[in-house]
Order: structure tokens, then sequence, then C-alpha cells
């Protein structure tokens, strides 16, 4: 089957990235961005619930696109998540903050281990 064909399989591990991306991208999006106004926070938001569609959602068009998806999610990932520590040190241990670090560092993981699927 070729690249462009190629269907999404959906198991325990792609749920837990789609649940993950998705919360961080909302907590960036209603917790951060639309209530304070903060463009960036907004874009962030928008860009995780983007990418993980990109990465999950099975329309046609995106299958040529999923694994260039993958590694632009791990490194828009990482790029958050190093830019909250140079952004606000000092000041890094909002309990919200930390919570959506985590769940950064676990979307990561999650999929790394799941490349092979691209």
């Amino acid at each position: 089957m070729s690249s462009m064909s190629k269907s999404v399989e959906l198991g325990p591990l792609q749920y837990g990235i789609i649940a993950l991306g998705i919360a961080t991208g909302l907590i960036h999006l209603f917790a951060l961005g639309i209530p304070s106004g903060e463009i960036l926070f907004i874009l962030n938001g928008l860009g995780y619930l983007a990418l993980v569609a990109a990465v999950y959602l099975p329309l046609k068009f995106l299958a040529g696109y999923r694994s260039l998806a993958r590694w632009v999610l791990i490194a828009y990932t990482a790029l958050t998540l190093v830019l909250y520590f140079v952004m606000n040190w000092p000041d890094v241990w909002n309990p919200l903050g930390i919570i959506t670090k985590l769940i950064e560092v676990a979307l990561i993981v999650l999929l790394w281990i799941d490349r092979e699927n691209a």
C-alpha cells in the first residue's frame, strides 16, 4: 500500500497522542490565549490542533504529509517546551505551566514511539 493511500490506524497510542495534543492545544488557546488576548498563545494552541489534525485526520489529501506533520509536531512541541523556560526564567513553577510542559514531554515521547506508524 502506498503512503498516499495509507489510512490512519488508531489504537491506544494514537488516541493518547491525540488527547495530549488536543489538551495542550486547548490549554494554550482557552486558558492562556483567549482570556488574556495573547496572540502567541492563541496561535500556539491553533498550531497544536492543526498539527494533530494533519497527523491523524483520515483525509486523503493529508496522507502524503503525515510523516512530515508528525516530525513538525515533535519539533513544534519541543520548541514550545524550551521557549516556556526561556521566556519565563526563573519564574517557571506556575502549576498550569508545569502541567502543560509535562503533557508536552509525554506528547513528544508518544510521537517518538509512534514514528514507525507514519
